[in-house]
C-alpha cells in the first residue's frame, strides 16, 4: 500500500533552503519516492496554511522510512532544519 510523506514548511531561509530543496527529489527517488507536491501555488480555505506543501509517494511506508532515515537524507537534513519551520508525517494510502 502506498505511503505518503507530508510535509507542512514555512521557510526562514530561501537560500538555504533551496540547497536542501534540490537535493530531495532525487534522494527520494532512491527509495521509488515520486514527489506529488513541491511547493507551488495554493489557496488557503480554512485555517492556519503554511507557505509551503510537500507530498512524497512512496511505494510503502517502509520505504517512506527508509528514505527518512537514510544517511543521504540524515546529510541534508540540517539544511532544512536550520531554514526551515516544519511538520512532517507519513500517512498510509487507501
Amino acid at each position: 500500500m502506498s505511503a505518503y510523506l507530508i510535509g507542512r514548511i514555512t521557510v526562514n531561509d530561501p537560500q538555504d533552503y533551496q540547497a536542501y530543496a534540490e537535493q530531495t527529489a532525487m534522494l527520494a527517488e532512491k527509495f521509488g519516492g515520486r514527489f506529488l507536491v513541491k511547493g507551488g501555488a495554493q489557496t488557503a480555505l480554512e485555517g492556519n496554511c503554511p507557505e509551503r506543501h510537500v507530498i512524497v509517494e512512496f511505494p510503502d511506508r517502509q520505504a517512506a522510512l527508509d528514505w527518512y532515515r537514510s544517511d543521504d537524507y540524515r546529510r541534508i537534513l540540517p539544511l532544512a532544519l536550520s531554514s526551515s519551520s516544519r511538520d512532517i508525517v507519513i500517512v498510509d494510502g487507501i
